[in-house]
């Protein structure tokens, strides 16, 4: 779609930027979004589609993912299209001692901040999973975590997006940004320019080269997640699985308490889901490879043997493909959102790495919000592009 002028133009079309074009165009705002690919072809196409609490840590995040939580129950009504919602509960298994003493204040204060959860022991681990192995000591339970489809949602976001007036410039890359007395002024794609005052930067991985178009410095790195899809099996899970070791993955790029060396060297924490059709979706790797999007033996054997080794039963289970994404992972693990200081207008909504998913409604809104109502929560304000100092 050719468009000449737009009153808000989104940078990148995944689950980021259609949900933020989704709550804008739904308040009446004019709004482009430019994708250089399809709609979901990037990240939100090669992930899994985890909506889960309990990984996030007590503080700015898990507060994020609650409130996104709120929305996603009626969000498939809403966006009249259905994003594969299912809200079974997940749980995070515990295979050492040191893990569950590592885990046991972690849900102390997650239970503060209003979020759900419950320690149980090995027994009730295997009644609640039967599937899982006999070596595990306890687990946590949430019945508030839940799961999607990551391309219905991102695709629901964009045709209701669409719906309510959104133009979607798809297949046209940004080549630069125009700017006038430190303000906003075009967007400039391949397919020519957009006259536009206000630009949101939700390209993901991409997001430091569309800064670099502003002359600010994005500290987002793209951080490569390699995961295995099995052929369709009966119901074996109830709800959606993690493991200790993948908090430990997620905090500092390496699961330190593994004893698998592939595991520690790529960042491997289980991650385990069940599709609607059957198949299991079985993960992952968190690596710092660059842009590389390509799975390797090592990465994908690591999978399949931390996952193996919980749920032996999968030893039996065909796998049918591997694929690989990239995250985009900041300094402090939170993702950036705001209006950045200078040029005026320039606002960005990137790196949640792998929390995409779970935190694209609120994202959504608290950018909508802010563009249509010049407000943004105090609770949320330190998200902003000014707590990485050099900008």
């Amino acid at each position: 779609m050719s468009v000449r002028s737009a009153e808000v133009v989104v940078i990148g079309g995944g689950v980021i930027g259609t949900a933020i074009t989704y709550y804008l165009a739904r308040q009446g705002v004019d709004v482009a979004l430019v994708e250089r690919g399809d709609i979901a072809s990037g990240t939100s196409s090669a992930c899994d589609g985890f909506v889960m609490l309990q990984t996030k840590d007590p503080g700015l995040k898990l507060k994020m993912a609650l409130e996104s939580a709120q929305i996603f129950q009626n969000l498939s009504d809403e966006l009249e299209w259905d994003i594969g919602y299912r809200k079974d509960g997940g749980m995070v298994i515990i295979e050492t001692k040191q893990q569950l003493e590592a885990v046991l204040p972690r849900i102390e204060e997650q239970r503060k901040y209003g979020l759900k959860i419950e320690l149980l022991d090995s027994q009730q681990t295997k009644q609640r999973q039967p599937c899982l192995g006999n070596h595990l000591i306890a687990s946590t339970y949430s019945p508030m975590d839940a799961q999607v489809h990551p391309i219905k949602l991102t695709l629901g976001f964009a045709q209701a997006a669409e719906k309510h007036g959104a133009k979607l410039c798809l297949f046209t890359e940004v080549k630069n940004i125009r700017i006038r007395k430190n303000q906003i002024n075009a967007v400039i794609t391949d397919n020519g320019q957009i006259k536009t005052e206000v630009v949101v930067n939700a390209a993901g991985v991409m997001a430091p080269q569309v800064g670099k178009m502003v002359n600010l410095e994005i500290p987002i790195i793209p951080r490569r997640g390699q995961i295995v899809v099995t052929e369709q099996v009966p119901p074996l899970l109830k709800g959606i699985l993690t493991s200790a070791t993948y908090l430990a993955a997620k905090k500092v790029g390496k699961s330190s308490q593994s004893t698998n060396e592939d595991a520690k060297k790529l960042g491997v924490g289980l991650i385990v889901e069940q599709t609607e059709d059957g198949n299991l979706i079985l993960g992952s790797t968190r690596e710092f490879v660059g842009y590389n999007k390509r799975t390797s033996y090592q990465g994908i054997h690591a999978v399949i043997k931390g996952v193996t080794k919980v749920i032996p039963v999968l030893r039996e289970v065909n796998v049918i493909r591997t694929f690989a994404g990239l995250r985009p992972a900041t300094p402090d693990g939170l993702p950036i959102l705001g209006e950045a200081s200078h040029p005026k207008g320039f606002i960005i909504a990137a790196g949640h790495e792998g929390d995409g998913i779970a935190l694209a409604p609120i994202t959504g809104k608290l950018i909508g919000d802010l563009i249509t109502k010049g407000e943004f929560p105090n609770r949320f304000a330190q998200l902003n592009l000014q707590r990485f100092s050099k900008n």
